[in-house]
């Protein structure tokens, strides 16, 4: 486990396909959101995100796909790489044809369009009708239910078909790397456990790389390979998902087994974790 703001902590010894180094994300000139976030994502990897409202989860996606622009948001300090290149001056688009998708928190479908139209803006980037077909049927295949909805209305269909055709959406760009906003979000259970179990499917078969920000812990870590804790915009704990489900900071901070009233690690001023930043 790292503990250096400067450099991006490494979850494994595989080449990163992502690294984040020490940025800070600022908004409307004024309010410093993201303060000096290190990450580093594997290739074929899940990585989770994980803390409360306002922890600065959405925000580090959105600086990855840089989408930060239509909310007055900016990268002020650090960087961004891509296989080692950076991408902080690349649009939104030209991260799709590099093959970075983000799913948008509360899905985003298009309710006036079809499940099946909905799939279809997806796959802008191409121009083969074949390829086209052929990722709407992977689609399909992974998300049998949209396929018994695909007249349907997005509109008219349940939270869990619209997570999944969001999802099944951003398939459509065949992606190298999916940036995946708390697919959890007003969902069922049952639906949950069913979404994340593609999310795992997609990530052994389709060698699909996972970045999730998700405040429901123990669902998150249950599938990650490697987690990133997050609060008031800096990163405050990392490690192997199996080892942060069992540390007894996160089981009473985030996972509600400490039977305490302490809703925050500033809250403790002697836990013997030390914070990234301060080593």
């Amino acid at each position: 486990m790292t503990e250096s703001p400067q450099t991006a902590s490494t979850p494994s010894a595989a080449a990163p396909l992502l690294v984040v180094n020490g940025i800070e994300v600022i908004y409307n000139h004024v309010i410093l959101v993201l303060k000096g976030v290190s990450l580093s994502v594997p290739r074929e990897s899940i990585v989770a995100i994980l803390g409360g409202n306002g922890a600065g989860k959405t925000t580090t996606l959105r600086a990855i796909s840089n989408l930060l622009k239509g909310e007055r948001g900016e990268v002020t300090k650090g960087s961004i790489e891509l296989e080692g290149e950076r991408i902080e001056a690349l649009t939104p688009s030209d991260l799709v044809k590099r093959g970075v998708v983000q799913v948008m928190e509360g899905r985003h479908c298009f309710a006036h369009l079809t499940i099946e139209e909905n799939l279809l803006t997806g796959s802008y980037t191409r121009t083969s009708k074949g390829e086209i077909a052929a990722n709407l049927d992977k689609v399909y295949n992974y998300f049998p239910r949209l396929k018994t909805r695909r007249t349907s209305q997005a509109a008219y269909t349940s939270g869990g078909e619209q997570q999944m055709c969001a999802i099944g959406r951003a398939l459509m760009s065949n992606p190298r790397l999916v940036l995946l906003d708390e697919p959890s979000m007003g969902l069922a259970p049952q639906i949950v456990e069913e979404v994340f179990n593609i999310v795992q499917d997609l990530n052994q078969k389709e060698k699909v790389t996972f970045v999730l920000a998700e405040q429901n812990t123990n669902m998150a870590l249950k599938y990650a390979d490697y987690g990133y804790i997050m609060e008031s915009g800096r990163i405050m704990m990392d490690g192997a998902a199996k080892d942060l489900a069992n540390n007894e900071d996160v089981k009473e901070f985030y996972l509600g087994m400490g039977g305490g009233e302490r809703k925050s690690f500033k809250d403790v001023k002697s836990y013997k974790r030390r914070k990234r930043w301060l080593a």
